[in-house]
């Protein structure tokens, strides 16, 4: 939800209408609960042999596959519901989530980073968010878009340290596997550039100066969270460590309207 909105303020300039924002509020909750009942169908059969989703209903039996189909209807009826609010040229776009949505349980079993098929994932609300409210997609559209990959790269390869050891075993693929001794670099990396990225789609839009202070007070605190990954993480810390990036989030989003408006 929080990249949506950041471009759903970001195009409109720190006021956005409120039915707007509530249709991608509530739009982002439903397609992602969407993707997590898919992922479980998709990956029950790994999942039984994880510790830690082992006693997922799907991979316990507690549910059937039957029950997750029709769950997974019930959100796709209500996000299409949300859709027909919307402009034209955004109801041509939505197909693309679903179909992303339905790309990323999938991914992991095909490419070494399906972290970054998640951010794409998560990342195409900035466009429709963009769209909905300016009839176009311009550049700071794509920055957010680019920022919200590398962000989910990095905040995801920190909650896939979790599994390293079952998924080595089970051989699903993954950024933790992949870098390895370097996944503090690595996350270090993407930050860097999801801070980048916002602060180029922020010059585009012409923000204010506190925005850029907001960066950088995320900047200093990715900094912490990247040079905290050199040493062994346990689950729970890796867990913590990834919870913590709502409030990134929720920090962008502050620092955005604050942008506009102070």
């Amino acid at each position: 939800m929080l990249p949506t909105l950041w471009s759903l303020v970001l195009a409109t300039r720190g006021m956005p209408p409120l039915h707007l924002f509530a249709i991608f509020a509530i739009g982002s909750f439903v397609m992602r609960s969407a993707g997590v009942v898919l992922n479980d169908l998709a990956d029950r059969s790994f999942d039984r042999h994880v510790t830690r989703t082992r006693v997922r209903p799907l991979a316990s039996g507690e549910l059937s596959p039957t029950h997750a189909w029709l769950v997974f209807a019930f959100f796709l009826v209500l996000a299409g519901i949300l859709v027909l609010f919307l402009d034209p040229f955004t109801i041509l776009l939505s197909p693309i989530a679903i179909l992303l949505a339905g790309a990323y349980p999938f991914a992991k079993r095909i490419i070494h980073i399906p972290q970054a098929i998640l951010g794409i994932a998560f990342g195409w609300g900035t466009i429709m968010a963009w769209t909905a409210s300016r009839g176009t997609i311009e550049a700071p559209a794509w920055c957010l878009f680019a920022a919200t990959v590398c962000w989910a790269i990095g905040y995801d390869t920190i909650y896939a340290l979790q599994d390293r050891d079952d998924d080595r075993r089970i051989g699903v693929k993954s950024s933790a596997l992949l870098f390895g001794s370097s996944t503090w670099i690595a996350v270090g990396t993407v930050f860097c550039a999801m801070l980048l990225l916002l602060g180029l789609a922020g010059w585009f839009a012409d923000i204010g100066w506190i925005y850029y202070g907001a960066l950088a007070a995320i900047g200093l605190w990715c900094v912490r969270q990247a040079l905290q990954l050199r040493q062994t993480v346990t689950t729970p810390t890796a867990f913590h460590m990834f919870q913590q990036h709502v409030w990134v989030g929720v920090a962008v989003f502050i620092g955005i309207v604050a942008g506009f408006l102070l």
